[in-house]
């Protein structure tokens, strides 16, 4: 048995031929969904990049305990346990954050890895001179990465040197070399189509991208305030780089029908969140609401055991947790104590349940919850979104390490459920920290997060009028409620979250 799986960052569904969208250029996504089994019905867990990865590994939510940050000595990673019952795992990957403070015990849970440099800032290509002045004395973490891309994007004028192109080229080059053996697991992971849209004009052309005097394909996170035609051109610039992803896409189909792969290895087609692109008047993620263009993600899954399901598509409720349980089952390994997610093998042979809810959230941010029809964000009220503390054995964030004064507020928590009897620092997190945006609470605004909002996706799949529904926003309170308590969350959760006057009930 062999798997592969192929995660793009930041796909936006909406942005798919497979889930209805008509304006992006993007056959091979057709034909993957005509080759696997489609999911309508997948959502994220823990948000964003490296939450979510964490979770890729150890099948549960952590946004309830941490923000950004390492896989733990806690953890239970599904690869490390393929690993270490003779299942080669093997990472292709141009995604950078594995390699930054807040992603550093990632990568060697793998039997072996590749890395490619030189996306989003990577600081990959030394320039002295391109560089003055964008020091860490001078400028913000920001300015710098800005800065650092720019220096980046000197590297790639050819398409064959991109780091998408070497990502995939080298993942091909794997399976051929592979192809033959058993007993192994490739992850592919391109960090397009993610922010900066960097894709060459020739994918541009496809949609009349008319904005060269102005390139603006690094959207920052919050209100899109842009004039429209600069949003449009926004949009056709990620349509673009979907294009450029679905080419590749292609030539890895094309290795699994050359070397006839669909007989015997598992296919898996996935992505960590999407991006809001103007809907909402917002860019990006993470400080606003988790609406469904982030938080209902694309999921494509073929398994050689259940042939018939080629063309298929799911409605039952999954999520990211789900998918290294299936893997580990698939390999014939049990899944750890700990983990919550649940094998896919019978909802992808029958559309078969897994559950009747799902929570997914960003640490310090709205807590959400949906059935699948219905979605409601419990914003923090009046709490101010406190009291609020990270749990971690791991003090990094993303750039850099847990400041002194953070540092300074440590106590030891008692154990929770999952941390195998280790007793966690406990360090006050909230709006007082002021070092950088990302060690405040991971990227959240509380201005955006105060009000709760309830949707009823049949009548409302947009999420444009939210509903004033007490009843039904009770139900979904105690459900929320319930699936904290089985994630074991902090007590002062339900404080920050105003749920205390629910517990009881």
């Amino acid at each position: 048995m062999k798997a592969i799986m192929l995660m793009f960052d930041t796909l936006n569904r909406h942005f798919l031929p497979p889930y209805g969208c008509n304006d992006t250029i993007a056959p091979n996504f057709r034909r993957l969904a005509e080759h696997t089994c489609l999911f309508d019905n997948c959502y994220v867990g823990s948000m964003p990049c490296m939450p979510a990865r964490r979770e890729l590994h150890t099948g549960r939510y952590n946004f309830l305990h941490r923000s950004w940050g390492p896989i733990e000595p806690y953890d239970d990673s599904a690869i490390e346990m393929l690993s270490s019952n003779g299942i080669y795992t093997h990472l292709v990957t141009d995604h950078q954050h594995y390699w930054e403070d807040g992603g550093a015990t990632y990568h060697f849970r793998y039997t072996s890895f590749d890395f490619i440099r030189g996306q989003e800032g990577d600081p990959f290509y030394a320039d002295v001179d391109a560089m003055k002045g964008y020091d860490k004395i001078n400028c913000t973490a920001a300015d710098f990465k800005m800065q650092m891309d720019k220096v980046n994007r000197t590297l790639f004028a050819r398409e064959e040197d991109m780091p998408q192109v070497q990502t995939m080229q080298k993942s091909m080059n794997f399976i051929r070399k592979n192809k033959d053996a058993d007993n192994w697991f490739l992850q592919i992971e391109c960090f397009d189509p993610h922010e900066p849209f960097f894709v060459p004009d020739e994918y541009k052309a496809l949609y009349n991208y008319d904005y060269k005097d102005d390139p603006f394909d690094w959207p920052g996170y919050g209100r899109a305030d842009e004039d429209p035609e600069r949003r449009r051109n926004v949009r056709k610039t990620y349509a673009a780089l979907i294009t450029m992803c679905d080419r590749y896409l292609g030539q890895v189909l094309d290795l699994m029908d050359e070397y006839n792969l669909w007989k015997d290895t598992m296919l898996i087609v996935n992505t960590d969140h999407g991006f809001l692109l103007d809907e909402h008047d917002y860019w990006g993620k993470n400080i606003m609401p988790w609406y469904n263009e982030t938080a209902l993600i694309p999921l494509f899954i073929w398994d050689p055991r259940h042939p018939e399901t080629a063309g298929c598509r799911r409605n039952s409720l999954v999520q990211t947790i789900d998918l290294p349980v299936t893997l580990l089952r698939y390999f014939g390994q049990e899944p750890a104590r700990d983990m919550q997610g649940h094998d896919l093998e019978d909802t992808i042979s029958q559309d078969s349940p897994v559950r009747n809810y799902a929570l997914f959230g960003v640490y310090g941010g709205h807590v959400c919850i949906t059935d699948g029809n219905t979605v409601y964000m419990r914003g923090v009220g009046q709490s101010g979104n406190e009291p609020l503390y990270q749990y971690t054995y791991m003090p990094t964030h993303l750039y850099n390490r847990f400041s002194v004064a953070e540092m300074q507020t440590t106590e030891l928590a008692e154990p929770f459920s999952f941390t195998k009897g280790c007793r966690l620092m406990k360090i006050r997190s909230g709006p007082w920290v002021t070092r950088d945006t990302h060690a405040r609470i991971g990227y959240v605004n509380v201005d955006h997060i105060r009000e709760s909002l309830l949707f009823d996706l049949q009548t409302d799949p947009h999420q444009l009028h939210p509903l004033n529904d007490p009843e039904l926003e009770e139900k979904c309170i105690h459900a929320m409620i319930a699936l904290m308590k089985e994630n074991d969350a902090p007590e002062e959760q339900y404080l920050r979250l105003e749920l205390t006057a629910f517990m009881h009930d």
